[in-house]
């Protein structure tokens, strides 16, 4: 795959010095909505700064905030500027022709993306793929796998480099060579969670890193539904592959369906909590997604067709197993299950049970899923 898009400049400064777009975008309360009445009512926030208090209240704002934009702290707003000499480092105002077209149409836009790495990848078809940060062993796969083959197809696969579904697609996207999008609930200068930093490196080399946050901004509550609504944001379609009824991945899919995007949901056991979330959008009138042709038609023509996925990779098992074995991954079965249940279903003694557990897990056919339950992995038969 190759970009078709140059990268623009970090150095542009039509629309106003970046100095006077950092300070207004710093002002404590202001948000993406008052930072929009500024520009609907200034060509320039340089002009707006620049204004008499009388002529400033015509954007609408409160004296408060307006009090708050004298008060902005230089020092942070030349954090800002040193940012952005690293060659790696970018800025997408919403002014700017670079800033993503899909992300322009929603609500309220964000008025700046702080980007590290390639922005011309935000300008590609992209598809969000999002879910559990605490997936089974088949949310995992169903993530990576669809991630490799919606990859494949031409779409940037963007998330929010979260732990679990996150990650998983993430990776898949980048290990067939395709491009990845990861939007930060943090500034562009720190990476959460820390143990996803070599993620990161790799995403930003062959993707991007987005956050509308500027520098020195940590990962607070607060921060990470607003990620959400850029991810869903830039994309054409959202994707929830594993989420509990109460997860942050609804927020997503809730923001996909404000901005008039198509939402599409992996079904599960009805046994699995983390399929309930996505059994939930089903009904509301997502799209119930078995294989990755389900996704890609119904989204504009795409560069490469692909031949579908099962929601379930399969693969062979490393080595044989005796009939005993066998009676225990049918006694399994197809929804992730705890000891307590499989005792009852082998008449095994815990002893002999959690030994053979072990064995299987070492040798590939079983995974240990949250709350100590055991999943059947692949083709064992």
């Amino acid at each position: 795959m190759a970009l078709t898009h140059d990268t623009p400049p970090s150095t542009s400064v039509s629309g106003g010095s970046l100095a006077a777009w950092f300070r207004l975008y710093r002002t404590p309360g202001l948000g993406a909505r008052g930072f929009q009445r500024v520009l609907e009512c200034f060509p320039t926030p340089e002009a707006f700064l620049g204004a008499s208090r009388d002529e400033q209240l015509r954007a609408g704002l409160s004296g408060n905030i307006l009090a708050a934009v004298a008060r902005v702290d230089e020092a942070e707003v030349e954090k800002d500027l040193r940012w952005l000499e690293s060659k790696e480092h970018h800025l997408l105002r919403c002014i700017d022709p670079a800033y993503p077209q899909q992300l322009r149409c929603i609500p309220v836009p964000p008025p700046m993306l702080f980007v590290v790495g390639k922005p011309a990848v935000l300008m590609q078809p992209q598809l969000a793929v999002v879910g559990s940060r605490n997936p089974t062993p088949g949310g995992a796969v169903n993530a990576h796998d669809f991630a490799a083959h919606l990859a494949r197809a031409g779409l940037t696969v963007t998330s929010g480099l979260a732990l679990g579904i996150d990650a998983c697609a993430h990776r898949g996207a980048l290990e067939v060579d395709g491009f990845s999008a990861a939007v930060m609930g943090t500034g562009p200068d720190r990476i959460y969670p820390a143990r996803h930093r070599d993620l990161a490196y790799a995403i930003a080399e062959r993707g991007a890193l987005i956050t509308e946050l500027p520098t020195g901004s940590g990962p607070r509550r607060e921060h990470f539904p607003r990620r959400n609504r850029i991810i869903s944001g830039l994309a054409l379609g959202t994707l929830i592959v594993e989420a509990s009824r109460f997860s942050g991945s609804l927020i997503t899919a809730q923001h996909a369906l404000d901005q008039g995007r198509e939402v599409f949901a992996i079904p599960g056991s009805i046994h699995n909590p983390l399929a309930r979330g996505c059994h939930a959008l089903i009904r509301q009138g997502a799209k119930l997604v078995e294989s990755s042709t389900d996704v890609l038609e119904e989204l504009p023509p795409l560069v490469a067709p692909v031949t579908a996925i099962p929601a379930q990779r399969t693969a062979e098992a490393p080595t044989p197993l005796d009939r005993d074995y066998h009676r225990l991954l049918t006694a399994l079965g197809h929804d992730p299950a705890p000891v307590d249940v499989l005792l009852q279903r082998t008449g095994l003694t815990p002893d002999v049970l959690s030994s053979m557990l072990l064995q299987l897990e070492l040798m590939g056919y079983v995974a240990v899923c949250p709350g100590g339950r055991y999943a059947r992995l692949g083709n064992w038969a």
